[in-house]
């Protein structure tokens, strides 16, 4: 059986290196092997014909057999469209082309029988099929393969002539060369006790399955060993640190934790407060080292569950140490915490990039000397020059804005890593959070402490502004302020930055009466800081901002948060937005402005806002509608090969059922030598595309 991961993609016949750069850049095929894991992302029945009554805008693809009985021209310049009546005698449709118009009234002839091929779908009460593939009927062969798969390709391959048809051609090639059976990637054992298909059956007929039932065996087949991979990973990994690292034990609740339930506790802690800080207990005492997530929606009381829980590591005689992402949010965190510990004899104190000179030395030398009991600060606490005397707990809040290096550079601070709790907004869902931290024992805030009431959100469209700013004159001048969030997204960038200036000199119009302060990534830091600073004080009633203010600007008075163009967001990035109004007493609002043209997955979204508050509905619809997506950035995801034909979303079951196979494997073969594995073990090796151990670093 030759190779085929050293089989390069020129060679296939009818590639050749100028296609074969192509899918390198585009689809990064550069071998066989790769090729025949480029799955196909829907099939095609073209067993059958259609009469043009029997068909309505909801089916799949389809074949009609008519004539073109006329074209005409409509629209001007980039709305220009050429659509071509069709009909076959039980009706008529409309073929439309936006492109090529020149090339079709060229080749298609009026009157002539031809087998036409599309999607249909309804526009103004008429069925009509774009781009639609068009062969002659002594082409027609009734499809007996069953199923014709059809594969992904980008504008770049198209102008290539690689498209799907041109890919599925390749296959063909591939897989009739295929005289042997592939190297089998997972166990007799796991084989047979699920029923899995064989890997070459499976490869086969996923690319070209002759009927619905196989295909579903095949892609089972390939979707479980994917994410069997995952898990296998994740669990190997955090099975190693648990054998390797000791935790530091807390044996002891004392002084420090008492005095602050008895004396200093604002509230009662809520039912899902008192659960998260047993569990950490239970982590702390237990001997192994805590890395603990915990996830609550904004305003759910994860910084009193970290304070008590750092206090816990003072009574057993460590420091503690709390990261934050921005000044901004490390400033806030400092202040809480003061005030939380008012009359408590602890010390304190804030290190971010602007604490400097005679003052910066003295909280160096107080936490070599231990006298500095809790850090708060940015990433300016894993600077080489900042040493603890025993550090013993560490917090890390919005966990996914700190790249995974820099975590690893806590671990360093002390003989033992010290225990770790995460802290997310984020809410992220149960086979996500599986999958991204799998490794990390997962805790959840689900219920607002008293006395705070559920936010109230309204879609607006942008024609209703008169009624918008009325309502926000009469929430100013009842002495509340507003946030107004403008999108501002890469591809558009100079476009959407004028969208804010216009916006802003428009705000500064209409309420005169107000101080009103901008911010945007693109400005300086110091000038972002001093807008901010405004309106945290309160001298500025409305911030004009872009996300930037997404994470952790805490003004409890501010009760209105305006989203302009909330179609070009995502769900969960709404959500956030949405946290930072709501954190006062009073009511507050959360308004959504689009304009009337909305897609159906984005009306979706605005529906699914205006219905709930719940974090974990929220991210599970966003997971649905638009994929698991790179919701972590570098190398973060657990995910530590690209996912080919899973789907986080969809699959989530089929995830936690492999999570318990993977986990007997673990626990069975702890140290990889079992011959019955070896396949396993192999398998993972090779699919790691880096080798560095990123589970000891989160």
């Amino acid at each position: 059986m030759f190779d085929l991961a050293t089989r390069d993609i020129k060679y296939l016949a009818g590639v050749g290196p100028q296609k074969a750069t192509v899918l390198n850049k585009e689809l990064e095929i550069f071998s066989l092997h790769d090729l025949i894991y480029y799955f196909p992302y829907k099939y095609v029945d073209r067993s059958r014909v259609y009469l043009i009554r029997e068909i309505d805008g909801n089916m799949p693809y389809i074949q009609l057999k008519g004539q073109i009985v006329g074209f005409e021209d409509v629209g001007e310049g980039r709305h220009r469209r050429l659509m071509g009546h069709f009909s076959d005698g039980t009706g008529v449709v409309d073929l439309v082309w936006f492109q090529g118009i020149k090339y079709i009234l060229g080749k298609y002839k009026l009157h002539e029988e031809y087998i036409v091929f599309g999607k249909p779908t309804v526009f103004n009460g008429r069925i009509n099929l774009a781009h639609p593939d068009i062969e002659k009927p002594d082409e027609l062969k009734l499809s007996t393969v069953g199923l014709q798969p059809y594969y992904n390709t980008t504008e770049k391959m198209k102008r290539s002539f690689l498209n799907s048809h041109a890919i599925e051609k390749m296959m063909t090639t591939v897989i009739g060369q295929l005289k042997e059976p592939l190297p089998e990637t997972l166990s007799p054992r796991i084989l047979a006790d699920h029923h899995l298909m064989p890997l070459t059956e499976a490869i086969r007929n996923v690319h070209f399955p002759t009927n619905a039932d196989v295909l579903r065996r095949a892609q089972y087949r390939l979707k479980f060993e994917e994410l069997f991979y995952v898990q296998l990973n994740i669990l190997r990994y955090a099975k190693d640190r648990q054998r390797k690292y000791r935790g530091y034990i807390f044996g002891k609740v004392g002084h420090y934790f008492n005095t602050f339930y008895a004396q200093n506790l604002p509230f009662q802690l809520t039912g899902a407060q008192k659960r998260v800080l047993k569990e950490i207990r239970g982590d702390v005492g237990s001997g192994r080292q805590m890395n603990r997530l915990l996830q609550g929606d904004v305003g759910s009381g994860k910084t009193l569950v970290a304070l008590m829980s750092m206090l816990l590591a003072l009574d057993n005689g460590y420091q503690a140490c709390m990261m934050a992402p921005t000044e901004i949010l490390a400033n806030q965190h400092y202040e809480t915490v003061r005030e939380l510990l008012f009359g408590m004899d602890v010390r304190v104190e804030l290190l971010t990039g602007s604490v400097k000179g005679k003052r910066r030395e003295a909280i160096l030398q107080g936490l070599l000397t231990g006298d500095v009991h809790i850090l708060i600060g940015t990433h300016a606490v894993i600077e080489d020059t900042v040493n603890f005397s025993a550090l013993g707990f560490v917090v890390i809040d919005e966990q996914h804005r700190f790249g995974v290096a820099q975590r690893a550079r806590l671990w360093s601070k002390n003989v033992q890593p010290p225990h770790v709790l995460v802290m997310t907004a984020t809410p992220i869902p149960r086979t996500l959070a599986m999958t991204l931290y799998g490794d990390l024992d997962v805790s959840v805030i689900d219920e607002l402490p008293p006395g705070r009431k559920p936010i109230t959100t309204i879609h607006q469209f942008d024609i209703h502004r008169e009624s918008l700013y009325r309502s926000m004159h009469k929430q100013v001048a009842e002495g509340r302020q507003v946030y107004i969030v403008y999108p501002l997204i890469k591809e558009s960038e100079k476009i959407d930055l004028k969208n804010l200036e216009e916006g802003y000199q428009h705000i500064v119009e209409e309420f005169p009466e107000c101080q009103v302060c901008k911010v945007h990534g693109k400005m300086k830091a110091a000038e972002k800081e001093a807008q901010m600073q405004l309106f945290v004080s309160g001298q500025a009633q409305i911030m004009v901002a872009t996300t930037v203010i997404e994470v952790g600007v805490n003004v409890p008075n501010a009760s209105v948060m305006v989203i302009e163009n909330a179609e070009r967001f995502g769900l969960s990035q709404l959500h956030q937005l949405r946290g930072r109004v709501g954190r006062g007493a009073e009511q507050s609002y959360c308004i959504l402005v689009t304009n009337y043209k909305l897609t159906e997955d984005t009306r979706k979204r605005l529906e699914i806002m205006v219905r709930t508050n719940d974090g974990f509905e929220i991210a599970e619809a966003d997971l649905k509608l638009r994929g698991p997506g790179d919701l972590e950035g570098t190398q973060q995801s657990g995910v530590a090969f690209d996912l080919k034909i899973a789907n986080i979303a969809r699959d989530g079951q089929l995830l936690q059922y492999v999570r318990h196979i993977a986990e007997e494997v673990v626990d069975g073969d702890p140290t990889a030598e079992l011959p019955e594995n070896e396949i396993l073990w192999k398998q993972l090796k090779a699919l790691r595309k880096t080798n560095v151990n990123w589970a000891a670093i989160s």
